[in-house]
């Protein structure tokens, strides 16, 4: 199996995205990219790492590029301008396999995109099997978003990230009333150099 690239419709014009068909999919995964203002898109080596995760958990998956990022029209938003071209992806994604339980995978940036998108889904009641949320910048998150109580929630956190403050995200995790997964990975940065197997063996049992 191997991914393919498409164009897909977007609020703010078409979207390249990579798609993978599983034939035999438990599962459709969405895989979101960190901050494009900063060089974020879906060839980020933790991206590729959370889609072959997904792959190998026998999930059909999709990775794309943000408006304004690649071959994607429109220019950044850094806002609810990802999370409109995250919930496109995600119902493009939806129309190939339709009724398959769904997983979020965000990093950084995508992790926040992720969040609100689940936040989102939950309002039109669509089910979220599992929101995976890999040193995410909560910063950027109000702290009042519910997250469905039928979605399992996992946060992976590096001790030594240089990018996203560790205890933001463990006050971020200590304030969530929800059961939910944190995860700390030890002697690690933001972009898991040299910890993206490490990174792998914690995802995918969890999905």
């Amino acid at each position: 199996m191997q991914e393919v690239p498409v164009l897909l419709e977007g609020p703010a014009g078409p979207l390249e995205a990579r798609y993978l068909l599983h034939p035999d999919a438990k599962g459709v995964a969405l895989v979101c990219h960190p901050n494009p203002a900063q060089g974020g898109s879906m060839l980020n080596k933790v991206v590729s790492t959370l889609q072959r995760t997904a792959r190998d958990a026998d999930y059909s998956t999709l990775r794309f590029n943000y408006r304004g990022v690649g071959a994607s029209a429109g220019s950044h938003c850094l806002s609810l301008g990802e999370v409109d071209d995250a919930e496109a992806a995600l119902n493009w994604l939806q129309m190939q396999q339709p009724g398959l339980p769904v997983v979020l995978l965000g990093f950084s940036f995508g992790g926040y995109v992720a969040a609100l998108l689940a936040v989102r889904l939950a309002e039109r009641h669509v089910q979220v099997h599992h929101l995976c949320m890999v040193a995410p910048a909560v910063n950027r998150l109000s702290g009042g978003e519910e997250f469905p109580a039928s979605m399992s929630l996992t946060v992976i956190q590096p001790e030594q990230d240089e990018v996203i403050s560790p205890q933001l995200v463990y006050a971020w995790s200590a304030d969530l009333a929800r059961d939910h997964e944190l995860l700390k990975v030890a002697e690690c940065g933001h972009f898991f150099h040299g910890k993206l197997v490490e990174l792998k063996e914690l995802v995918l049992p969890r999905l």
